[in-house]
Order: C-alpha cells, then structure tokens, then sequence
C-alpha cells in the first residue's frame, strides 16, 4: 500500500503504550491495530486529529506516501 502509518515510529519517541494511546484517542485497540498495520482503507478526521493532538505531532507526521514497486 503506497499510505505508510508510522504510528508505531510516534508511540516509540513518545514511549507510550498502543492501549494507553487507543484509551486517550477514544478509539478501540482493535481498530487502532488496523490503522498501525495499514489495513485501514479510511480514517476520520477527527481521529485524526485525535492521534496528532495525543502525540503531539502533524498529519505528515502519522501518514506518508511510498511508491509501489513496478
């Protein structure tokens, strides 16, 4: 998938737990690992905008795009 979430790269900086940061976000572990392992085909702004005020980071922080391979 050429989106690339480095949410795993933000809770490892910020040294916080996937449950505590589903907990503070408001979202379930569950669908939190979806989004962390890419296999989200959407996600909200306003979870968004959740994850970026909880980690204290931009949008382009959390999401970049790769090109896929030919």
């Amino acid at each position: 998938m050429p989106i690339v979430v480095d949410i795993d790269v933000l809770l490892a900086r910020r040294k916080m737990a996937v449950g505590e940061l589903a907990e503070r976000v408001g979202i379930t572990p569950a669908n939190l690992a979806v989004l962390k392992n890419g296999r989200a085909k959407a996600v909200r702004f306003t979870t968004l905008e959740a994850l970026c005020e909880v980690l204290e980071c931009q949008p382009g922080d959390l999401l970049r795009w790769e090109s896929e391979a030919p």
